[in-house]
């Protein structure tokens, strides 16, 4: 089998055609670059968001479980009285 290229230099010439196949190749790695990161990104906002939700509905069942208002408070144990 015959190497395509006889040396590195003749490689990355590319047999004439070098800056159209570079720009192609740092084209396609930098999209693969901002996907990557891109998903990283979204990955990072998805788990806060599921974090803060988790969050809020822990505060609205502990604001369910104590009533805090102290007028209702007084109501409610007048009504258990009677």
């Amino acid at each position: 089998m015959n190497p395509a290229f006889h040396s590195w230099a003749a490689f990355f010439a590319m047999g004439g055609y070098a800056f159209y196949v570079w720009l192609a190749v740092a084209a396609t790695l930098l999209s693969l670059l901002g996907l990557w990161a891109h998903t990283l990104w979204q990955h990072k906002q998805l788990l806060a968001d599921i974090q803060r939700r988790e969050a809020r509905e822990k505060r609205i069942r502990q604001a369910n479980q104590t009533p805090c208002d102290p007028i209702k408070n007084a109501a409610h144990s007048q009504e258990k009285a009677q």
